[in-house]
């Protein structure tokens, strides 16, 4: 079985070496829409064309399933995506609130992400529908290009983390989900500084919610990764991330009119 990844950049690439390592013979098919990122200051009906832009042009390796590694595009496109496509549509929401709920002992669960996943509610109205939770939420937007600079474990980094987390962290929180698919690159980062705090990552959450659904993906082990403009923080990163898979360049125009 076939599998289609796709996220505005470099994030989704934390799923892509989840999905591989849980399902190695797994045929999956990467597409960074590097061309475009971010796109989580985009207006929801131009985040809705870019996903499916990006889903139309993983069809046509013949996926059957379809994983959007993006916590904006998972916020406002997944339901226009499932309506649109015959295959199976997972986003990262649902699989990381489940993670979350089942984790949390206090009940209080903070969210951070983009600032169109937070504005969206997406995780904080999934949350509170399954019982009573109170939910914390904090846009964190320095910490995309923090991770795309290679400035991972870095004095700037972690000062950038305390900023950003403290006022949870005084909210009472007992578990944190990482609502972008960049911060998992954080996530060693974030535990040391907090200790106490159970992080939900959104990529291992994705791979665990294949596990208990009991799917097999069994194929040639083929993996490809497209981009849509030449990114050397990109190729770093997948460099770091999955090895040396060949990255290949996909003109913009392949996937939309100009």
């Amino acid at each position: 079985m076939s599998i289609g990844i796709f996220d505005s950049g470099i994030g989704g690439l934390t799923v892509f070496r989840e999905i591989s390592r849980e399902f190695p013979e797994a045929d999956i098919y990467y597409l960074g829409d590097t061309a475009r990122v971010p796109y989580g200051n985009k207006s929801k009906n131009t985040i809705i064309r870019y996903s499916l832009e990006c889903a139309n042009y993983l069809l046509g390796f013949g996926i059957e399933a379809l994983i959007i590694a993006c916590n904006t595009a998972s916020s406002y496109a997944l339901e226009t995506l499932q309506e649109s496509l015959d295959i199976p549509v997972i986003g990262v929401v649902e699989p990381g609130v489940e993670l979350a709920i089942r984790y949390t002992k206090n009940r209080k669960i903070g969210v951070i992400g983009t600032q169109a996943t937070v504005k969206s509610n997406s995780y904080k109205f999934s949350i509170e529908e399954k019982g009573d939770f109170q939910v914390f939420q904090k846009a964190c937007p320095l910490f995309v290009p923090l991770v795309e600079e290679g400035m991972i474990d870095h004095k700037i980094t972690e000062m950038v983390i305390k900023e950003y987390l403290e006022d949870l962290v005084k909210e009472g929180i007992d578990t944190l989900i990482l609502g972008c698919t960049h911060y998992p690159l954080l996530k060693e980062s974030i535990q040391r500084i907090y200790p106490y705090l159970t992080i939900v990552d959104s990529s291992k959450a994705i791979a665990l919610y294949f596990n208990n659904i009991g799917t097999e993906f069994k194929g040639r082990g083929e993996k490809k990764i497209f981009i849509t403009d030449e990114s050397h923080s990109f190729e770093k990163l997948k460099n770091m991330l999955v090895g040396n898979i060949p990255l290949e360049k996909l003109e913009l125009s392949k996937l939309c009119s100009l």
